[in-house]
This record gives structure tokens, C-alpha cells and sequence, in this order.
């Protein structure tokens, strides 16, 4: 009977990390039907290329299957994904060449045939602002990515990230202020809300 009760959409997910850590493979498709998404765009922000955050995605979720029973619960589940993904992500970005431009990075050069009023006219609000992030540093877009798209915490973010809470907070103000300028050349005055 508790095997039917099993893993549901209802249970915690540290119920299902310990079912998980346990060798059951039905928690393990509910925890990854619950935050493949999540994490699948985590990383794509991070990585900026499709078939590679797929790829870190089959990783993430195999090092959860292979990991559960090290997980310690100092933190919520989506927090110790998270942390996993941008690990695998930051890795992934030091194999690439560094000078390689990938497809994202060569459309968010400005067209400089352009003014600001006419490329408003081409493109809406949310097709501008995810181009000016893409422009952000990693250090800046992954915590603006945790903090404003994820609902992470400042604090939940530093643990993710690895970093000290007031880092955080410095890379928050800083990513917004260059976010906020972005937008103003791109001719959308009220850069963030």
C-alpha cells in the first residue's frame, strides 16, 4: 500500500530525495517532472546554447539519482539542484574556446544602423530586456537569473552560488545598474521595476 501511496505530486521533495537515496525510481520521475524546467533554464541562461543545458540536464538529474544519499538537507532541494547545475554549467563554459562566439552572444551585438527608436519599433519589451541580459556577465545574469526568476533568497543564492551573502547583494546592485543603463540605450527608460 505505502508503494502506491509512493511518491506524489504532493510529497516534499526531501521525501523524495530519501525515497530517491532509496532506489526509488518513481520519486525520481516525480522530482524531475516537478523541476526539469526550473533548472533546464537555469542553466540555458548560464550556458546560452539548447542542446548543451539538455545535456547538463541528463547530468544534473543522473548526479541527483547517484548523489541522494549524501544530500544533508542544509538546504531546501531545488537549492542543492541548482547548485549542481551551475556547477556542471561554469564547467561546461570552461571547456568552450574562449574566443568562440556563439550564435546568442553575435545577435545581441547592437546593430548600430539602428537608433533606439526604431529598434523599439522592431522588437517589444521582453525580447529588449532578455538581449540586455545575455549582455550581463555570468557573475551578474546567474544572480539575477536566482534572485528575480527562480525566487531565490539572497541567502539561498550565496549557497548556490558559493559566495558571501553581501557578494551577492554587491553583484545584485551592480547587475541591476548596468541592466538599468542597457535598457536606457535601448531606449526603455524605466530599466527595472
Amino acid at each position: 500500500m505505502s508503494r502506491l501511496l509512493g511518491a506524489t505530486q504532493t510529497t516534499p521533495d526531501e521525501v523524495l530525495i530519501e525515497r530517491i537515496a532509496q532506489g526509488d525510481r518513481l520519486a525520481m520521475q516525480v522530482l524531475f517532472a516537478r523541476h526539469h524546467v526550473r533548472v533546464y533554464r537555469f542553466v540555458l541562461r548560464l550556458v546560452r546554447h539548447a542542446s548543451t543545458a539538455e545535456d547538463l540536464i541528463s547530468d544534473v538529474f543522473l548526479d541527483v539519482w547517484r548523489q541522494a544519499d549524501r544530500f544533508e538537507g542544509r538546504s531546501a532541494v531545488t537549492t542543492w539542484m541548482l547548485s549542481i547545475a551551475r556547477f556542471k554549467a561554469l564547467s561546461s563554459l570552461r571547456q568552450r574556446k574562449d574566443a568562440e562566439l556563439d550564435e546568442e552572444q553575435a545577435e545581441a551585438i547592437a546593430d548600430t544602423a539602428d537608433d533606439p527608436e526604431v529598434a523599439v519599433q522592431k522588437m517589444d519589451k521582453a525580447e529588449i530586456l532578455r538581449k540586455c541580459l545575455t549582455a550581463l556577465s555570468l557573475e551578474h545574469r546567474e544572480i539575477i537569473d536566482l534572485v528575480y526568476y527562480h525566487e531565490k533568497s539572497v541567502e539561498e543564492a550565496a549557497a548556490i552560488v558559493g559566495i558571501p551573502v553581501n557578494t551577492v547583494k554587491t553583484r545584485m546592485f551592480y547587475a541591476r545598474k548596468k541592466l538599468a543603463e542597457l535598457l536606457k540605450e535601448q531606449g526603455i527608460d524605466r530599466g527595472w521595476p
